[in-house]
């Protein structure tokens, strides 16, 4: 990537500062029917050792957790921490949650039987160190799960539009490339025996228009947080602007709602 220690250890700060601004825990409650999907495609056993990386608020790791699985999950927040630590707490689930770096997971190696992340690791701006580290610390036999927003996708445009105004450093790939099936292939082309692809909807619904979203988004979304204060007043008004556009675009509510049909890629690898 070209990048000097300093300057990734800056991003690591800057990437930390953007997951722990706003709270993304309200905007991750959009998302916990979809975790409970994708973890009951998995079929898990009781018993299943299971990371779950870039685990945020704990949407992946306390669905796991409810299958019987000996669950434990990482990010780089410790305020989101904080948070899947109550939600485990409260249903009585005994998940263990540590602060750590996608790109350099702190187990060893063939610890888990899955590896699961959802919108999380594709974040990492390193991507081949974040898909090294999610095979590294899976068994030989064992799977690594992801759900990926696709460039085409709600998802990917949105960080498009965000990037526009507030661009990531020179050289770090964007997010949604870990949603391109042919990207995914060549990322995961090592060690791996069996890789599928599917493409999947995550329905996100608000109860108000995409203007108020983009609101919504702008006091708790930590990335879109940050981008506003990034371009500062002369140019926020256009980057409103832009934001609506994507939530009114991809919006299929017809009242005064939002409904959004985003598209992602579900990636299930085999490690060999």
């Amino acid at each position: 990537m070209g990048a000097s220690t300093p300057d990734i250890a800056a991003l690591k700060a800057r990437l930390k500062g953007a997951w722990t601004a706003g709270d993304y825990g309200l905007v991750a409650k959009t998302l916990e029917a979809e975790a409970e999907e994708f973890i009951g495609r998995l079929t898990l056993r009781p018993g299943t050792r299971l990371l779950d990386v870039a685990c945020g608020s704990g949407n992946l790791a306390i669905a796991a957790a409810r299958t019987g699985a000996v669950v434990t999950g990482v990010d780089i927040a410790p305020n989101l921490l904080e948070q899947a630590r109550a939600r485990a707490e409260s249903e009585g689930r005994p998940v263990q949650f540590d602060e750590g770096d996608a790109e350099e997971l702190p187990y060893p190696d063939s610890s888990f039987d899955v590896v699961v992340s959802m919108f999380g690791a594709m974040f990492a701006p390193r991507p081949q160190l974040a898909a090294a580290e999610l095979l590294r610390v899976c068994r030989r036999g064992g799977r690594i799960a992801m759900a990926n927003w696709t460039p085409g996708g709600f998802g990917g445009q949105l960080f498009k539009a965000v990037s526009q105004h507030a661009p990531p450093p020179t050289g770090i790939p964007p997010p949604a490339q870990w949603g391109d099936e042919a990207v995914v292939r060549e990322r995961l082309r090592d060690g791996i025996a069996d890789l599928r692809m599917t493409k999947r909807i995550c329905h996100i619904k608000y109860p108000f228009a995409p203007a108020e979203v983009v609101e919504f988004f702008r006091t708790y979304f930590g990335p879109v947080k940050n981008a506003f204060a990034a371009v500062g007043a002369a140019r926020e008004n256009q980057l409103r602007r832009d934001l609506e556009r994507v939530w009114s675009e991809h919006n299929r509510a017809e009242d005064n709602s939002t409904h959004i049909e985003a598209e992602y890629l579900e990636v299930i690898a085999s490690k060999s």
